[in-house]
């Protein structure tokens, strides 16, 4: 566990139970009593009023929470923004995972806030030049894909081909153009890195195993013009 980890359950352990000992601590995360004691610090140092009790213990100063995370009037209008702009996205997944997030954000808004951000939410238009309507519902997964390193199974159509080609993929990049999300992935059909298009994905399937990364380099990957995989 790492100290972050570990200074983050110590403080939910002082919020949920009024006395905790050095040794306790130390028994609970496999650590030395010298090591709660440095963390016991670093929380002091962090503002956290804890409080020492001789021979018996750490507590929390009486009435102590954790503030809520303040939002400015300017960051609330930009996450506003924001949402018009990602509901212009043709990834219904990744619309919908955004405005989930967005609904718990906007529960810890001041009021005056929350109503100056719906005022403005009414004043937002994006408009586009009308693009092909072909929406996907992939990106969401795909993005936990890249983040862990699972390959994914794809059945792939070209614009210009009527055949559907199956590929065994590393997912490694995402580019927005268009409205269009391009995925930059290692095919091993094709053996080389192959730039996909989300929407003509027809069906997907991540797969447990893991791959290896190659890190991969978009500069590179530009360099090399091989941008012709989402034709």
């Amino acid at each position: 566990m790492s100290q972050l980890a570990r200074l983050i359950s110590i403080l939910t352990l002082l919020k949920s139970k009024r006395l905790l000992t050095a040794a306790e601590l130390s028994d609970r995360y496999n650590v030395s009593i010298r090591t709660i004691y440095r963390d016991i610090r670093k929380l002091e140092e962090a503002g956290i009023p804890v409080t020492t009790i001789e021979g018996k213990g750490y507590s929390l100063m009486e009435g102590y929470m954790v503030a809520p995370v303040q939002f400015t009037e300017k960051e609330a209008n930009a996450i506003v923004t924001a949402q018009h702009l990602v509901n212009k996205t043709q990834d219904s997944s990744f619309a919908n995972d955004f405005n989930n997030a967005l609904v718990k954000i906007k529960s810890v808004f001041r009021t005056s806030i929350q109503e100056k951000s719906e005022f403005l939410e009414s004043k937002i238009f994006v408009f586009e030049p009308h693009q092909e309507d072909i929406s996907s519902a992939a990106l969401s997964e795909i993005q936990l894909a890249i983040t862990n390193f699972n390959y994914i199974e794809i059945n792939y159509r070209k614009a210009d081909d009527p055949n559907i080609t199956f590929r065994k993929i590393e997912p490694y990049t995402l580019i927005s153009t268009n409205q269009k999300w391009i995925l930059i992935a290692w095919c091993y059909l094709r053996d080389a890195y192959r730039a996909f298009r989300i929407d003509r994905i027809q069906h997907f399937k991540i797969l447990p195993d893991k791959f290896t990364d190659r890190k991969f380099s978009l500069q590179e990957y530009i360099k090399a013009d091989s941008y012709d995989g989402h034709h």
